[in-house]
C-alpha cells in the first residue's frame, strides 16, 4: 500500500525513493509484524483465556505435556494478522502473486482455525475430520496454483539442487505438483508443533532462507551470477518471506518454554501452506525439502510409524512425530527442541550453499 500510494509522489518528495528498495521494504514489513505481534499478543492471550480457548492435550501423549491442558491456542491468528497487515502495508498491491499468497495465508489459516475452534467447542484433541480438512487444503492449494498459471511467464520447469540447468518442463502437471507440495508442506508444519517454540523457531529458519533467496533470484545480476532462473516477483516474495519470520519472531516471545499460547492449527497450516507456495514460486520445490528437512523428516517418521503399525502392530519410534521419540527416550523438552533448531539451521545453510555449489 505505502509503495503503491506513497512512491508515485517521488517527484515531490525524495525520501520516498527508498521505497523502491526491496531491502527497505523487506526489513519495515518485518518490524511491522514483528510490532503487530509484540503489542496485540498480550491482548490476544487474555481474551484466549476468557474464551477458555484452551488446547487439549492428547491422552496418549507424553505425561508431561498433560500440565499443558488449558494452555490458550489459535495463536495463529497472531501471526496470521502480522503477516497480512505487513503484506499490504509494504507488497506491490497491483501484483498478482501478492494476492495469491495472501489467499494463501488466509485460506489455509481458516481451515485451521475451524479445526482448532471444533478442538475447543468439542473439549477434544480430534478437531475437523482428516478428510474434510485435507479437502480444505486442497480447494485452496487449487485456487492458488490455478491462479498462478494465469501469470505471464510463469515458468513450469523442475529444478534438481546442486544442477545448473532444469530436469523437466512439467507444463500444467505443475498444477498437481504444487498443489501436492502445499497440502504436503501445510501437514509437515503441523505434525512438528508439537512443542513449546518448536515448530515456530524451525519456521523462522526456513523462512530467513526463503527470503535470502526470493532476494537474490529477483535480481537479474545476482541470478546471473548464481545460474539460478531469474525471478520478476522474487523481490516481492521476499517481503512476504520476511514479514513471515517477524511475525514468528513475535510470537515466539510468547511460545518458547514455558509457552503462554499455542499457534494451533491455525498457524501452523498457514505457514506450511505458504512454505509450499513459495517454493512454486521460486522454483525450489525440491530444494525446500533439504531447507526444511527437519518438518520432512518429522512428517515421514509419522508415515513410517502409520504405515509399519498397520502391518505389524508394533512401533518403529516409541511415539510420532519424531520429537516425542526423543523426549520419551529421556530428553528434556528443551533439549528436543534446541537440537532440532541447531539440526534446522544445518538444513538451511546446506540448502543455501546450493545456490554455488551447482
Amino acid at each position: 500500500m505505502f509503495y503503491n500510494l506513497l512512491y508515485p509522489l517521488v517527484e515531490h518528495f525524495s525520501l520516498l525513493n527508498v521505497l523502491k528498495y526491496i531491502t527497505v521494504r523487506s526489513a519495515y514489513a518485518a518490524v511491522t509484524a514483528l510490532l503487530i505481534s509484540f503489542l496485540v499478543g498480550p491482548w490476544l492471550i487474555r481474551k484466549l483465556r476468557e474464551l477458555k480457548a484452551g488446547q487439549s492435550v492428547r491422552q496418549d501423549g507424553p505425561q508431561s505435556h498433560l500440565a499443558k491442558s488449558g494452555t490458550p491456542t489459535m495463536g495463529g491468528l497472531l501471526m496470521i494478522l502480522g503477516i497480512g497487515v505487513a503484506a499490504l502495508l509494504w507488497m506491490d498491491l497491483t501484483l498478482p502473486v501478492t494476492w495469491i499468497l495472501l489467499t494463501a495465508l488466509i485460506g489455509f489459516g481458516g481451515i485451521g482455525f475451524a479445526d482448532d475452534l471444533l478442538k475447543i467447542l468439542a473439549r477434544n484433541s480430534k478437531g475437523i475430520s482428516g478428510w474434510t480438512k485435507i479437502l480444505g487444503q486442497f480447494l485452496v492449494a487449487s485456487v492458488c496454483m490455478v491462479w498462478l498459471t494465469f501469470i505471464p511467464g510463469f515458468n513450469t520447469f523442475l529444478y534438481v539442487p546442486f544442477l545448473k540447468v532444469p530436469v523437466l518442463n512439467l507444463g500444467l502437471l505443475m498444477v498437481p505438483f504444487g498443489i501436492f507440495l502445499m497440502m504436503s508442506w501445510s501437514n509437515a508444519v503441523n505434525v512438528t508443533d508439537g512443542l513449546d517454540g518448536l515448530a515456530t523457531g524451525l519456521v523462522i529458519l526456513v523462512g530467513l532462507a526463503l527470503a535470502a533467496i526470493a532476494y537474490v533470484s529477483g535480481r537479474i545480476d545476482y541470478a546471473a551470477y548464481l545460474q539460478i532462473p531469474f525471478n520478476p516477483w522474487g523481490g516481492e516474495v521476499a517481503i512476504f518471506c520476511l514479514a513471515l519470520v517477524g511475525a514468528a519472531v513475535g510470537f515466539l516471545w510468547f511460545n518458547g518454554h514455558p509457552a503462554e499460547v499455542f499457534m494451533g492449527d491455525t498457524g501452523s497450516l498457514a505457514l506450511g501452506g505458504l512454505f509450499g507456495l513459495v517454493s512454486v514460486l521460486l522454483k525450489k520445490e525440491l530444494l525446500l525439502a533439504i531447507i526444511g528437512g527437519v518438518f520432512v523428516m518429522e512428517l515421514i517418521s509419522v508415515m513410517i510409524q502409520v504405515f509399519w503399525y498397520k502391518r505389524t502392530k508394533t512401533r518403529v519410534f516409541r511415539m510420532a512425530p519424531l520429537h516425542h521419540h526423543f523426549e520419551l527416550s529421556g530428553w528434556a523438552e528443551t533439549k528436543v527442541v534446541t537440537r532440532f533448531w541447531l539440526l534446522g539451521g544445518l538444513f538451511a545453510i546446506l540448502g543455501l550453499s546450493t545456490l554455488k555449489l551447482q
